[in-house]
């Protein structure tokens, strides 16, 4: 028995959230005693798919194609299936991104699995299969036993730190065996923003709502949040008002983030907006009304107007960037 970790690349390199799967992979692999392998589908370098085994992945599978170049949900789900069932996993790890969410509970079902989405925790141990999760659109948390022979595992981002344990690892090619119904439905093409943060992967995000009065003043958001390295966001309103791009909306019915940084510029925070918010490692408002809700979940607060605060923040930042150039 083993626990097997779906590697998802971006590009043909491996996101930070896929190594901090692997770290959770490889801890919950010492509960059950016994070793982690990995999957990787489409083109990935010997080079980059040997960086997994810094966080404990003693064996790769690699799985190529024509076909598989582009995430194709149904596919993927069928190759991980495949590869869990060929190195016989007691556990199947994935993070919980647009993909990693699409495909766990497929994996799940062609595995006859227990699942669980969003895990924030390891379980206690081998014995007792109890795991975290965030509930009620992250206002509450639930433990999820699971008692099923194999274990799906779909984990947050930032949930999970890195931890690094290297190990001999070795590459082999894997080529299951998939059907034609599991390229139903193909992508064409993908168009990606290159010069932006990925809101998912990053780790500060910086995102303003109606405070801003509109969509010309911008800039000092995109500013402040290039000078941190950061991804931009917006409430829904915002979105809706098209002022921002719905690619950017933070909410309970747009994504969900949960990065080591928030930053809510002219946000109230209404719960909605909180629902997607509330797994931030540390929440940042900056706010005229010191009545705003968003003050209460805030881990520092910034009574003060936008226009004024924002802009000093800036300055800050490239006064402490220049000292420490």
């Amino acid at each position: 028995m083993s626990v097997l970790l779906y590697a998802e690349n971006n590009n043909g390199k491996f996101k930070k959230s896929s190594f901090e799967a692997a770290s959770y992979a490889a801890a919950l692999a010492k509960l059950m005693n016994t070793a982690v392998y990995a999957v990787s589908i489409g083109e990935v370098a010997e080079d980059e798919l040997e960086k997994l085994s810094r966080y404990g992945v003693s064996k790769v599978l690699k799985v190529g194609g024509e076909q598989l170049k582009s995430f194709v949900n149904q596919a993927y789900a069928a190759v991980i299936a495949e590869a869990a069932k060929s190195v016989d996993a007691g556990a199947v790890v994935l993070t919980a991104t647009f993909s990693g969410k699409a495909l766990a509970p497929r994996v799940a079902v062609k595995l006859n699995a227990g699942y669980v989405d969003g895990a924030i925790s390891l379980p206690p141990s081998a014995t007792d299969f109890t795991i975290r999760k965030g509930a009620f659109s992250g206002k509450a948390f639930a433990d999820v036993t699971l008692n099923s022979a194999i274990k799906v595992i779909a984990i947050v981002p930032n949930s999970y730190k890195l931890t690094e344990e290297p190990l001999p690892c070795t590459i082999e090619a894997f080529a299951p065996v998939l059907k034609e119904s599991d390229f139903r439905t193909m992508v064409k093409e993908i168009v990606r923003a290159a010069d932006k943060v990925s809101l998912l992967e990053a780790e500060i995000v910086v995102s303003g709502g109606r405070g801003l009065k509109g969509p010309e003043n911008w800039g000092m958001v995109e500013e402040l949040a290039g000078l941190l390295g950061a991804a931009t966001a917006c409430s829904k309103p915002v979105s809706d008002a098209h002022w921002r791009p719905h690619s950017e909306h933070v909410g309970q019915t747009g994504i969900a983030v949960s990065p080591n940084l928030y930053i809510a510029i002219g946000i109230s925070g209404a719960i909605q907006h909180l629902a997607g918010v509330s797994s931030s490692k540390t929440i940042v408002v900056i706010n005229k009304d010191p009545e705003a809700p968003f003050f209460k979940a805030a881990d520092y607060g910034i009574v003060g107007d936008a226009f004024e605060v924002v802009p000093r923040l800036i300055e800050a930042v490239k006064e402490f960037k220049a000292a420490h150039a």
